[in-house]
Parts: C-alpha cells; structure tokens; sequence
C-alpha cells in the first residue's frame, strides 16, 4: 500500500475512533439525547447552566401557580437545568418524597423541555432490603438486591415503575424528553444504603451496571444520561473513582457540596470546591465525560454576596455543564427554620443574583433555548 493511502487510512481511523467516542454510553440512545450530551460539552466551554430544584413546583409562600417560579420573579428568567426527584415511585405514591405529585412533575418536565430548558432527576429510594428509607444504612442492603439475592426481582418491579415513568416523558412532537439521571447519588457519604459504609466498591459497581443494563436492555430507556455523583469528601482522583462502575455506564461525572460556615470568615468551602471541581474536568477531560457540581447551596442564602463572591469562585475557571441548588421549601413547621436555596424577590442575595444572572458565563432558559441543546 502507497505511503501516502496508509496515512490517509490511520487518520480516517483516528477521525472514526474520536468520533465514536464523542457519544453517550448508550450506544441506542435517541437523537435528542445524542444530541444534549454532546453540546453539554460545548456549551460547558462557554459558561454553566443554572439549576434549581422542584422549581415550577413550588417556592418561598406559594405552591402550583401556573408559570411561577422563584429564579424567574427574580431574574425575569427560569433556570437552564430542573432537578426532579422520584423516591416513592417505587411504591407507586402518587407524589414523591417532597410531596410532588408525579402527574403534575411529568407536565413540569415537559413544559421545561419544549421550552429548551434541561432535565435532571435523582431517585432517593427506599431501602428493598427492610423497606425503609434511604437513609436506613443497614449492612447487606446491597448485596441483597443483586442478581440471585433474595431482593433482586423486587428491585426490578421497582425499576419497571422507574423505566415507566421516564419513558412516559414526551416532548410536544412526541420524542422522549432526555433527562441526566442521578441514582445512587452522594455514593460516597455514609447516610444512604448504597453509600461507603453499607456496600464494598465491588457490591455498588454491580448494581450500578444492574441498574443501568436493566433499564436499558430489559426496559428499552434509551433517553437518559447517566451521572455518577458522590459526595464531596475526596481529595484525590483515587478517591473519587473508587466506586465508579466504568466508562461504558456513566455519562457525566460529579459531585455534592454544600456551604456551611459563614462565607463571610471562611473560604474553605471554596478553596475545597475549586480543587475537587478541578480533579473532576481533569478526569472528564481524560475520558471524554461532561463534568458537573449536581448540587449545592447555602441554605437561606444570609451572606449578601454568596453567588458573586463565593460560589463563583468556587467554581471558578472549571468548565462544568451545570450546577445546581436545591430546593425552595420555605419555612419547616416542625423546627421553624427557613428551608431555601435559591433567592425569592426581595429575599437578601436576590440583587447579587441578578449579578449573577448577568455574568457571560451563567446560562439560564433563556441561553440554553439559544444554545439548541437538544439538536444538532
């Protein structure tokens, strides 16, 4: 063969392997979610999508008002990316365990979705092994659920209901809505029964790669994203991949992290943040993942400047897709506290959010229906 053929061959080949690679790890996955995965990526080198949890559901002293939302009254805009929350679909509740009703969830999704927003959904699950909450952290819960355990085929109804729900997620020309889906997030704390303290690494990689084989090959859930989201106690790249289940099962690589101390008289939640968010590109970067920070906050935003001034520099220069904060609950009767992570109108942060509304890297609705997420 001529010289000139051969490198010809070798660099169509490369082209084809890059190619190949630049697809998410469900070689089905439909068009849409084809499409999201890949232009994560490139808008990530642009700025990060705004998230906020349950946020057409409810907010600070309202509930299901029709268009409502805390970010919008705030900045005249909806978030870029909505979280979403399942647990109690595998009991077949009618509302999850923030007392949604999925009925009203699902229209939410798909208003978000034809408007170009992004979806993201975590699945706090009970326990299969005792029945109790996910925060039961008995030893063997695990392992019990796996292929040939005693639990197994009751874990598979509940997926059954899961892949359900998620495939009952339509766009306005009929197409399945792609949503990033976060199970088994924060696997590496010690408050969950899939966490460090309750299952080996071994035990959590088989039911990660269950899980998602399930729903894909059994269920036919071809519309999904696939995050893997610990807790963010590690320090090095070692630790953050203990438990990570491989390439072929995970889409987006990611972390929680909440401000706690007075930002004010303590950096430390952003010098921490910055370095693990810079472990995490690093190693998306290597292996050709979207990086994210899946969710945080500060609960009731008191410091005046938290968004400019801490967690933007938090994440300062990483390229992530998108974080989020959680949710907007308001006032808790049973201890009194005030329960919110994003600003309401009037609310003490609510002018620094409007800075950073206004910085070119913060992506809201608005930007992401710009930037044609779900096309080519």
């Amino acid at each position: 063969m001529p010289k000139t053929n051969a490198i010809i061959l070798l660099l169509l080949s490369l082209a084809g392997r890059m190619f190949a690679q630049d697809l998410p790890c469900d070689k089905n996955a439909t068009k849409e979610t084809v499409n999201l995965y890949k232009n994560l990526k490139r808008s990530a080198q642009k700025g990060y999508l705004f998230g906020h949890q349950d946020d057409l559901a409810y907010g600070v002293g309202w509930k299901y008002e029709k268009g409502r939302s805390d970010v919008k009254d705030v900045v005249n805009d909806y978030p870029g990316i909505y979280g979403w929350e399942i647990g109690g679909i595998e009991y077949d509740r009618p509302v999850d365990l923030d007392s949604v009703p999925f009925d009203k969830m699902k229209g939410f999704i798909e208003d978000a979705y034809n408007r170009g927003g992004i979806i993201t959904i975590s699945w706090h699950l009970h326990n299969p092994f005792n029945g109790k909450t996910a925060w039961s952290t008995d030893q063997g819960s695990v392992a019990s659920i796996l292929p040939g355990a005693e639990k197994n085929a009751l874990f598979k109804t509940w997926l059954d209901k899961v892949a359900a729900f998620l495939l009952s997620l339509k766009g306005k020309n009929g197409e399945a809505v792609p949503v990033l889906f976060r199970p088994f997030h924060e696997l590496t704390g010690n408050w969950f029964w899939w966490g460090r303290t309750a299952c080996t690494p071994d035990e959590f990689k088989q039911l990660w790669r269950f899980t998602i084989n399930y729903l894909q090959k059994e269920k036919g859930v071809h519309n999904l994203l696939y995050v893997y989201n610990t807790s963010g106690d590690f320090t090095t790249a070692n630790e953050f991949l203990e438990r990570y289940p491989g390439d072929d099962v995970a889409d987006v690589l990611s972390m929680d992290a909440y401000q706690t101390g007075d930002p004010s008289k303590d950096d430390s939640f952003v010098k921490h943040t910055n370095s693990n968010l810079q472990i995490i590109g690093a190693l998306a970067k290597e292996k050709n993942k979207i990086s994210a920070f899946a969710e945080t906050g500060y609960e009731a935003v008191p410091y005046a400047q938290w968004w400019t001034n801490t967690l933007t520099k938090a994440i300062g220069d990483n390229k992530i897709a998108y974080v989020l904060v959680w949710r907007n609950h308001g006032l808790m009767k049973e201890n009194g506290r005030m329960h919110y992570y994003a600003p309401y109108k009037g609310q003490v942060s609510a002018d620094d959010f409007m800075n950073f509304y206004k910085m070119k890297n913060t992506l809201f609705e608005k930007d992401a229906k710009k930037e044609k997420l779900y096309n080519n």
